[in-house]
C-alpha cells in the first residue's frame, strides 16, 4: 500500500546474471536475505550465450544496454522463503507485488485465494511480463496474462532477471513495466533432495518445503533428461493472531472531540476496542425509530461503547462490549496453501548442427481462506416471531415496536464465513529445435502449450428469497388458530404468504428458488442458535471454474554477418523471427451466481453477492520482430568498446489490431573499468481479455464519500460547493448531511461493472541511462547504478467507487461524465448505485534509481567475505485515474517508499558459512498527499508518517564432510520487526520473527549410472 548452501560444488553454483558484465570467483559463497545481484557480477566465459532482453548471442563479457538485476539459486535457499513472490518482493523494483497477504481474506480476489502476481515498478501485474527461460507462460487469473508465481518451482530455477522497460519489442506485450524472466536448471546430472521447514515467533504460519531433483546423461553425453518433485505447504494465519489485529489493538478512527472540525486539534486519534456501531455477532436490536440499538439478540440489555461519529464505529474503552470488533472481520492474514509440482526436462543432440528439447509440467494447488461473515443492517422481523426473545415480544406488545415487529443489525460469523476452497490443475508443455544454420547463423523453433484449469468454491453465500423466508417464523398453532402449539415453522410453509414490508427484499408468494414446504425457519435471535438445517437451506457454496489455454509457436535465426564484414568493433549481429500466439479464457460462474429475480432483472438471487455472468473470450496475435547489434569499436583509446542495438515488432492483433514497439540503446567503456549504457524504446500492451470483453455484472463496493464532512476538504477547491448544490439538489440539508455517522457508511454499495470492447493499446516510453564500475586496481568490486523513467498514456484503467465520486465534484462543474455514473437516492443524497468500466485514461509514469554494490575478497586460511547491497530510489510515480480527474502523486506514500534496499555480507570458513542481511524500508506517508494538503491536521505527526525501518536475518550452514549433504539454520527478522499501530502489514509486513531449518543432499552422479 510490498540464501543457500555454500558454493561447495564450483561448476554447478556459478552466478549468472542476464547480461553478465565481470567474473566472481566460481567457489565464492553466496548472498544472503533478498539481496540481489548486478550484472556487474556474472562469471567471465569464453561462450556466446542468449541473455535476458535480448535474443541475440552475446558475449557475457560486454555489459548489455539495458541494466538487469539477478537473484539466483543461492540467494533463494540462503534467504529461507519458499514463496519466490515472498522474496522477490523485498527488491526496490518489485517491491509491492501481491504477496501471501494480497491473496488471503478479505484482500484476495474473487477466485484469487493463494495467487501471487508480482508488479514491477507499482505498475500493476497485467503490466509485468513473466517468463519462464525466455518464452511466455500460461497465466494464473483468468482473463488476464499475470503469471501466478507459485506455479514455477522454486528449487528448479537457477536465476530470476529482473528488466526495467523496454522489452515489448523482443517478447511481445504485457511488459510495459518490464520483464521477469526465471532461468531453469537443466543439463542437471545427479541427485539434489533438501527439506525445509519454518514457522514464526508465535507459533503459526508454518512452512513445509521439500525437493527431488534427479538427472543424468546418457547417449555418450549428446543426451540428459531430468524429473523434478516439489512439495510446499504454508500455514493459514488469521488478523486475530497478530497483536495489531485484536480487539484490543489501537485504530486511528474520527475523534469524537474534532466535530465539527477544529484546525487546532487532530482529525484522527488512536483508539482501542473499536467496533462496529449497533451490530453484534448474536445480533443488536432496534424497537423504535430512533435506529439505535438497545438490545442483544438473545434479549439482554445491548452494552454499547461510545458512538464515533463521522465513522460508524464505537469505542468501547474496555473488551467489555457487545459491539462487534473491527479487528475480527477481515479474515485471515495469510491462506492455507499446499502446492505440488512435477518437472520433466530433456534434450538430445541430434546431430552436431541439431538438437531436440522439450519440457513438462504440472502443478496441482489447493488453497483456503476465511473472509468476511455475512452482515445485517435494519433487517425487519415482525413482532410474531416465535423466536425473539419473550422480554423484547412483551416489549413489542407494550409499545407497538417497530411498525409491530424490530430491526436488527447483525455480523453473521455463525452463519458461516464467506471462505474460498480454489482448487488448481495446471499444465505446461515446452517442445522444439535449436542448432547452426552454418557457422555464423543459429536457429530456433518452439511451440509452448500451457492449460490452467482452475476450480474455487466460495462458501456460504446466502439465497436471498431463502433468507427472508426462514426469518419470517411464526408459530404454527398461533398463525392458524391463535393458540401457540411450539411447532415454529416459515409462514410461507403454511399458506404460502411472506411478510411484505418496506425494510426487506420481498420474497413473494411463490418463491423462486424453493418450494414452501422446503423453508426452514432461522434463528438469529443470539449467536450460535440457528439449526444446522436452517443454514444448509439458506446458504449455498458456489462453484466456479475458469479454464485459461495458451498457444505459442515462435521461431527466429540469429548470428553475425561476420563471414561477409565485421566493423571495427567486430561482427554485426542479427535477429529476425515471427510469431503466432492465442490466448483463451473461459469462466463460469455457479448457476444461483447469475440467476435473476423475478422482481428486477438487474438484481441476483444472492443476498451477499452482486449478479454475475460468464466471461468467454479469446484473441490471436501475428508478430514479426528483428534485432541488430552494431559493434562499433572496440580495444582503442578511449572506445575498449562501443556497441549500439536497435529491435522492433510489429504485431496484428485480432482484437486491437495493429501495433509496434522499439528500442534503441548503446554502451560505451571509454576504458576496460567503467561502461556507460543507456537505452530508450516504445512499448505497448493490447488490453486483456477482462478488459475487453467482461460482461456487464453486479459489484458492491464502499465508499468514502467526498461529500461527508469527514472528507469534504479534503479535495479540489470547488468540492464543497460542488457538493452543497449536488445534496441540496436532490432534497437533502447540505448543512445536516452525515453519510459517515449513518449506518449505511458500514454497508457495501451495489454497482455494475463491465468491459470496454473499444478500448485501445496502452503505449509506454522508457529511457534508462547508467554506467557500470570495475576497477582493476580493486578486484572483486564492482558498481552500477541506473536510472530508469517510464511514461505510459492511454493506460488503461477501472476506477473505484470513490475516486468516481471524487472526480464528480472535483470536476469544474457538475455537468461530467462522472456524475453520470454514480447515482445518489433523492431525500437522503447518499450514494446507492454506480456504474464502472475499463477506459483508456491520461498516464501512468515513474522514474527512479537502482544502486547495486558487490565486494569479495579472501582472508587466507581458507576464508572468504562477500558484500553485496542493491538500494532503489523513486523519483515520481504519478497516477492519473481518469481522464478529467486529478493527478495522484504516489511517491511516497504507503506502498511507494522513497528509499528501499538491501544489504549483506556472508563469512565462509571451510565447510561453514555465516551470512547477516539487512532490509530496508523507507519511511511512507499514512496518509495521500492531497487529503494532508487539505487537512494538515489530519492526525498527529508520529501518525503521519509510517516511519522507515531496517529488518535483520541471520543464517549459519555446515557442510556434513564426505556426504553431500548439509545442514542449515536462520531466523528472519530477528529483531521482531512490527507493522505500525493501525496496520497489520505495514511497512514489515506481518509475520514477525521467523525460524527455519533444513537438510540438503547433492550427490554428483545417480546411483547405478
Amino acid at each position: 500500500m510490498k540464501i543457500s548452501s555454500r558454493m561447495a560444488n564450483s561448476g554447478r553454483m556459478k552466478l549468472y546474471t542476464s547480461v553478465g558484465i565481470a567474473a566472481v570467483m566460481a567457489n565464492a559463497p553466496a548472498i544472503a536475505q533478498d539481496d540481489v545481484l548486478s550484472e556487474a557480477e556474472a562469471p567471465q566465459t569464453e561462450t556466446a550465450i542468449v541473455v535476458t532482453g535480448t535474443r541475440l548471442a552475446t558475449n557475457p563479457e560486454v555489459a548489455g544496454p539495458n541494466p538487469v538485476v539477478t537473484v539466483d539459486a543461492a540467494n533463494i535457499e540462503q534467504s529461507g522463503e519458499v514463496n519466490l513472490t515472498e522474496l522477490l518482493s523485498q527488491t526496490p523494483a518489485l517491491f509491492n507485488s501481491e504477496d501471501n497477504f494480497d491473496a488471503a481474506g478479505s484482500q484476495a480476489r474473487f477466485g484469487g485465494t493463494g495467487v501471487n502476481l508480482l508488479d514491477l515498478r507499482n505498475l500493476g501485474p497485467q503490466r509485468t511480463l513473466v517468463l519462464v527461460d525466455g518464452r511466455r507462460h500460461i497465466a494464473g487469473i483468468s482473463g488476464e496474462a499475470a503469471v501466478d508465481v507459485n506455479t514455477i518451482p522454486t528449487a528448479l530455477v537457477e536465476r530470476i532477471d529482473v528488466l526495467t522497460g523496454g522489452v515489448s519489442s523482443v517478447y511481445g506485450a504485457d511488459g510495459v513495466s518490464g520483464v521477469v524472466n526465471f532461468v531453469m536448471k537443466k543439463d542437471f546430472e545427479g541427485l539434489d533432495m533438501r527439506l525445509q521447514r519454518g514457522f514464526s515467533e508465535y507459533g503459526d504460519a508454518d512452512s513445509y518445503f521439500g525437493s527431488i531433483a534427479a538427472g543424468t546423461n546418457f547417449a555418450d553425453g549428446r543426451g540428459n533428461i531430468t524429473a523434478a518433485y516439489e512439495y510446499r505447504k504454508d500455514g493459514r494465519v488469521a488478523y486475530g493472531d497478530r497483536p495489531n489485529g485484536r480487539f484490543d489493538a489501537p485504530l486511528l478512527v474520527r475523534n469524537p472531540d474534532d466535530i465539527p472540525d477544529d484546525p487546532n486539534v487532530f482529525d484522527f486519534i488512536p483508539l482501542p476496542f473499536i467496533g462496529w456501531a449497533d451490530s453484534a455477532p448474536g445480533g443488536a436490536l432496534v424497537l423504535d425509530n430512533s435506529f439505535v440499538a438497545t438490545f442483544r439478540g438473545d434479549g439482554q440489555p445491548y452494552n454499547a461503547g461510545v458512538f464515533l461519529p463521522n465513522s460508524g464505529f464505537r469505542s468501547a474503552g474496555t473488551a467489555d462490549t457487545d459491539d462487534t470488533p473491527v479487528a475480527s472481520y477481515q479474515g485471515d492474514l495469510q491462506a492455507r496453501t499446499e502446492h505440488h509440482s512435477v518437472n520433466l526436462f530433456a534434450n538430445y543432440e541430434i546431430s552436431p548442427s541439431l538438437n531436440f528439447f522439450a519440457e513438462g509440467k504440472y502443478v496441482n494447488s489447493e488453497n483456503f481462506s476465511v473472509s468476511q461473515p455475512s452482515f445485517d443492517f435494519f433487517t425487519y422481523v415482525g413482532g410474531e416471531n416465535p423466536f425473539i426473545p419473550q422480554n423484547i415480544r412483551d416489549i413489542i406488545a407494550n409499545t407497538g415496536g417497530f411498525f409491530d415487529g424490530l430491526l436488527f443489525n447483525r455480523d453473521n460469523f455463525d452463519l458461516g464465513t464467506r471462505n474460498e476452497i480454489l482448487k488448481r490443475d495446471l499444465y505446461r508443455g515446452v517442445i522444439g529445435f535449436d542448432g547452426d544454420i552454418s557457422d555464423n547463423a543459429r536457429f530456433e523453433v518452439s511451440y509452448v502449450y500451457g492449460r490452467n484449469e482452475t476450480r474455487y468454491i466460495s462458501e456460504n453465500y446466502r439465497i436471498e428469497d431463502r433468507y427472508f423466508a426462514a426469518l419470517d417464523a411464526v408459530d404454527e398453532g398461533a398463525f392458524l388458530t391463535g393458540t401457540p402449539n411450539g411447532n415454529v415453522v416459515c409462514r410461507v410453509s403454511v399458506d404460502g404468504s411472506g411478510l411484505v414490508d418496506s425494510f426487506n427484499f420481498n420474497y413473494g408468494e411463490a418463491p423462486q428458488t424453493f418450494s414452501p414446504n422446503e423453508c426452514v425457519p432461522l434463528n438469529v435471535f443470539g449467536e450460535g442458535v440457528a439449526s444446522q438445517a436452517a443454514l444448509d437451506f439458506i446458504n449455498a457454496d458456489l462453484q466456479n471454474k475458469f479454464t485459461l489455454t495458451q498457444n505459442v509457436v515462435s521461431g527466429f535465426v540469429s548470428g553475425d554477418f561476420g563471414a561477409l564484414f565485421e566493423l571495427p568493433g567486430g561482427p554485426i549481429g542479427f535477429v529476425v523471427g515471427g510469431e503466432y500466439r492465442k490466448e483463451k479464457s473461459i469462466s463460469r460462474v455457479d448457476p444461483l451466481a447469475k440467476q435473476v429475480t423475478d422482481f428486477d432483472p438487474d438484481r441476483g438471487v444472492l443476498a451477499d453477492l452482486a449478479l454475475l455472468d460468464d466471461e468467454t473470450g479469446s484473441f490471436d496475435v501475428i508478430e514479426g520482430f528483428a534485432e541488430l547489434a552494431l559493434p562499433l569499436l572496440a580495444d582503442m583509446p578511449f572506445a575498449d568498446l562501443l556497441e549500439l542495438r536497435a529491435a522492433v515488432r510489429l504485431s496484428d492483433y485480432s482484437t486491437s489490431g495493429y501495433t509496434d514497439s522499439w528500442s534503441v540503446s548503446g554502451v560505451w567503456a571509454p576504458v576496460t573499468d567503467v561502461r556507460f549504457r543507456g537505452s530508450y524504446s516504445k512499448s505497448t500492451r493490447a488490453p486483456n481479455i477482462t478488459e475487453l470483453f467482461a460482461p456487464g455484472t453486479g459489484t458492491f463496493s464502499f465508499i468514502a464519500d467526498p461529500c461527508d464532512p469527514a472528507n469534504v476538504t479534503s479535495g479540489a477547491p470547488v468540492r464543497a460547493a460542488n457538493c452543497r448544490t449536488l445534496i441540496e439538489g436532490l432534497g437533502a440539508d447540505f448543512d445536516t448531511y452525515d453519510y459517515g455517522s449513518d449506518i449505511a457508511s458500514s454497508a457495501s454499495i451495489p454497482g455494475f461493472v463491465s468491459g470496454n470492447p473499444n478500448l485501445e493499446p496502452e503505449e509506454a516510453t522508457t529511457w534508462t541511462a547508467g554506467v557500470v564500475v570495475q576497477p582493476r586496481f580493486l578486484p572483486g568490486f564492482a558498481f552500477s547504478a541506473d536510472w530508469f523513467d517510464i511514461d505510459l498514456s492511454q493506460a488503461i484503467n477501472t476506477t473505484t467507487l470513490t475516486e468516481l465520486a471524487e472526480f464528480c465534484v472535483d470536476s469544474p462543474t457538475l455537468d461530467n461524465q462522472f456524475c453520470d455514473l454514480v447515482d445518489r437516492a433523492p431525500g437522503t443524497g447518499f450514494v446507492n448505485g454506480f456504474r464502472l468500466a475499463p477506459v483508456n485514461v491520461a498516464f501512468f509514469e515513474t522514474a527512479g534509481l537502482d544502486v547495486t554494490m558487490s565486494y569479495q575478497f579472501d582472508l587466507g586460511d581458507s576464508s572468504q567475505i562477500q558484500l553485496r547491497g542493491t538500494v532503489g530510489y523513486l523519483d515520481k510515480l504519478n497516477f492519473l485515474p481518469s481522464n478529467g480527474g486529478t493527478v495522484d502523486d504516489d511517491r511516497g506514500e504507503a506502498g511507494a517508499p522513497k528509499w528501499n534496499g538491501s544489504a549483506d555480507v556472508t563469512f565462509t570458513r571451510g565447510n561453514f558459512s555465516l551470512n547477516y542481511g539487512v532490509q530496508y524500508i523507507g519511511e511512507q506517508l499514512r496518509y495521500e498527499k492531497d487529503v494532508l494538503a487539505a487537512n494538515p491536521d489530519r492526525a498527529a505527526p508520529e501518525f503521519i508518517t509510517i516511519g522507515s525501518r531496517f529488518m535483520h536475518d541471520i543464517r549459519g550452514e555446515m557442510d556434513i564432510a564426505d556426504t553431500g549433504a548439509s545442514i542449515y539454520f536462520g531466523i528472519n527478522n530477528f529483531t521482531n520487526e512490527q507493522p505500525v499501530l493501525g496496520l497489520v502489514d505495514t511497512p514489515t509486513g506481518w509475520r514477525g520473527r521467523y525460524y527455519f531449518a533444513g537438510l540438503r543432499v547433492k550427490l554428483a552422479g545417480l546411483p547405478g549410472f
